[in-house]
């Protein structure tokens, strides 16, 4: 595996400009490419997307293998690191810190360290004087590269 996707990269393209419908070609490619042993992503974003009652819900769950386990211990451990990392930052708005660490975002970041994967997400860098958290800028903190689709394509 090379690449971790986040939640977003799946929503977008359903919603936008790879709809599930009109372009099947893209998801069979990332059944493709997961066959290959290029991507995948967390049970935690599983987790996310198998609860949106759409077609996006029905494709993720015929795919449960292509989202891989977090339970490791390294993973675990560096979620912990993230996880101080993000309390700790000055300033922010704790109800962008408790959103931010209630989603799939620190667990995507957490197995990219593990894993020495990029992280493809369609998220992007904010100033550092923002109240927002973005994968982006947890990202350079921790030494995770991190890429979109469009780049990843």
């Amino acid at each position: 595996m090379k690449y971790l996707l986040d939640s977003n990269t799946y929503i977008q393209a359903k919603n936008f400009y790879y709809d599930m419908t009109f372009c099947p070609a893209y998801w069979h490619w990332l059944d493709l490419q997961y066959s290959e042993g290029f991507i995948a992503s967390i049970k935690s974003v599983y987790d996310e997307l198998a609860d949106y009652g759409d077609d996006l819900t029905d494709w993720v769950k015929d795919r449960k293998d292509q989202f891989v386990s977090i339970a490791d211990n390294a993973t675990q451990e560096k979620y912990i690191e993230i996880v101080q990392y993000v309390y700790d930052l000055e300033n922010k708005n704790p109800v962008k810190v408790g959103n931010f660490l209630n989603k799939a975002d620190p667990w995507l970041i957490a197995k990219a360290c593990t894993t020495g994967v990029e992280l493809v997400t369609h998220e992007r860098r904010v100033p550092e004087n923002s109240k927002d958290i973005k994968i982006p800028n947890i990202c350079d903190v921790f030494g995770v590269s991190y890429l979109s689709t469009f780049q990843l394509l």
